[in-house]
């Protein structure tokens, strides 16, 4: 479990790392490209739709 969670703060770093690289101008083009690439590897438009809602959830 402890693997899972040090991968999972690597892509939080490579997030971080590809949205400062895109810059504030072009930072929501870019998580909305990833998002729609993300989807597109998922293949399962209710589970993505589903985690949409779980992320914005979480935002409050």
């Amino acid at each position: 479990m402890a693997a899972q969670g040090e991968a999972l703060e690597a892509l939080w770093e490579r997030l971080a790392e590809a949205v400062a690289a895109a810059g504030p101008e072009r930072e929501r083009l870019f998580l909305a490209k990833l998002a729609l690439l993300l989807a597109r590897e998922v293949d399962d438009a209710e589970r993505v739709a589903a985690l949409i809602a779980a992320a914005l959830a979480d935002l409050e």
